[in-house]
């Protein structure tokens, strides 16, 4: 394999212009030139398991782990008990693929199946897959499996996260299909546009609620909206308040996705994630990736299989709805590892304490002069006025060990308070913001 050439030079300027590049560096142009590596990394020699062991622990010391966060904007700061780290490091599980000889690997295969059933419950869809990589990849994957030939343009609410919104218009751009955003008022999805926004062109409409400002969307007439028009509804969903509120499948929505993140997997630089998808029974058959299923062996016994997947993702790609085919079975045993022993009824008191926390800080703000804009019910996320400007606030929380609010760049900051947060930490930070701004 020493003398190996996967590919010649010709063939990479072939595909090089083929793209209109002239380069492989021009692959990068995006990426900031301060993180360029220009030159191998140049070593003297080896190093001992003590000297490397040092070594990373000092650039790990270089990393600010704050005690008290209380910024959310799409990855979110939850407690995490130790056996949901302890049970998928395990080396049998210590794998982020479906088995391909699915007969001898019953125990992985039935934590995907777990999770599967879990998501179901928690969204109160029919069927859930294991398959997709973090939330965003999971809504622009939803948007593509409900497009028909007849209808090509996927409506897209402006309260979304920026990078689901970044990720659907990606995807349409790449299959050729129109991607529309409906406006925003209140904080929350303008319905009346939505109205007039839809026609017979319109395959999908997506909305999260819990939206990127923290407000809750009123699902149901979203959907019921939809569906006259004849359009499916995608929502996204936080898995934390689907614990507390109307499910989206009972709010009437056609599909279910979001991030697993909250349940069980830490921060880490932003991941690895693991995109949840469910949807409703009639659409079993487009939803990416791999489905597993229980069955009996041939003696009977209690079985697990993969028993659903798109072939034409391998051998019809050019035909394929979707190019996923791996497997977050990983993050996916680790969502359901957490679920597992929170339970139903702490994960709707994480839930609760989230919502509660939440709106005691909202309280407190606004008491000192940083206001709502948006009157809507929220969360555990909400923006805020700042009068003062963001910057020497949250500096001023940082050196009290507190990390602050995500600054918007339209005078407000969106906070996110999660069941870690104590209280008189919050009203720590209450403190030094009225002392900061002088309100």
């Amino acid at each position: 394999m020493g003398s190996y050439v996967p590919v010649t030079p010709e063939e990479r300027r072939a595909m090089l212009e083929r793209v209109g590049l002239p380069s492989v560096e021009a692959l990068y142009a995006d990426v900031p030139e301060g993180v360029l590596l220009k030159e191998p990394p140049v070593f003297t020699g080896g190093f001992s398991e003590l000297e490397v062991r040092r070594h990373m622990e000092r650039l790990a010391e270089q990393n600010r782990v704050f005690s008290t966060i209380l910024r959310g904007a799409g990855a979110y700061d939850h407690y995490i008990p130790a056996i949901v780290r302890a049970i998928p490091a395990k080396e049998a599980f210590l794998t982020a693929y479906t088995p391909y000889q699915a007969e001898i690997s019953q125990g992985l295969l039935q934590s995907i199946f777990e999770y599967q059933t879990m998501i179901c419950r928690l969204t109160g869809m029919d069927v859930a897959n294991a398959s997709v990589y973090d939330g965003a990849s999971a809504a622009a994957e939803a948007c593509a499996m409900v497009r028909e030939r007849r209808r090509t343009v996927t409506l897209v609410s402006a309260c979304a996260h920026p990078d689901v919104i970044a990720t659907i218009r990606t995807y349409c751009w790449g299959s050729n299909h129109e991607m529309r955003l409906i406006p925003e008022r209140d904080g929350v999805t303008d319905l009346d546009a939505l109205r007039d926004a839809l026609d017979d062109q319109v395959s999908g409409v997506y909305l999260a609620s819990p939206n990127f400002l923290g407000g809750l969307e009123d699902v149901s007439a979203a959907a019921e909206i939809c569906h006259a028009a004849g359009a499916k509804l995608i929502v996204g969903a936080n898995p934390m308040a689907l614990a507390l509120f109307k499910t989206p499948g009972e709010a009437g929505a056609d599909v279910c996705v979001g991030d697993g993140q909250p349940l069980g997997m830490p921060l880490s630089y932003g991941g690895p994630y693991v995109g949840f998808m469910a949807a409703r029974a009639a659409l079993m058959r487009k939803l990416p990736g791999r489905i597993v299923g229980q069955t009996t062996d041939v003696d009977g016994k209690r079985a697990f299989v993969l028993t659903l997947q798109a072939r034409e993702q391998h051998i019809r790609r050019e035909k394929a709805g979707s190019n996923i085919c791996s497997n977050q079975a990983l993050c996916a045993l680790t969502a359901a590892c957490y679920l597992g022993a929170v339970g139903p009824d702490g994960l709707r008191e994480v839930a609760r304490q989230c919502y509660d926390k939440a709106h005691y800080f909202a309280e407190k703000l606004s008491s000192i002069g940083l206001p709502r804009r948006e009157k809507g019910p929220f969360f555990h996320e909400f923006a805020t006025e700042c009068p003062g400007g963001a910057e020497k606030m949250l500096v001023a929380l940082e050196e009290r060990d507190i990390l602050g609010g995500q600054p918007m760049g339209d005078g407000r900051v969106l906070w996110c308070v999660t069941e870690k947060a104590e209280r008189k930490r919050l009203d720590e930070a209450v403190a030094v913001i009225r002392e900061v701004t002088n309100l």
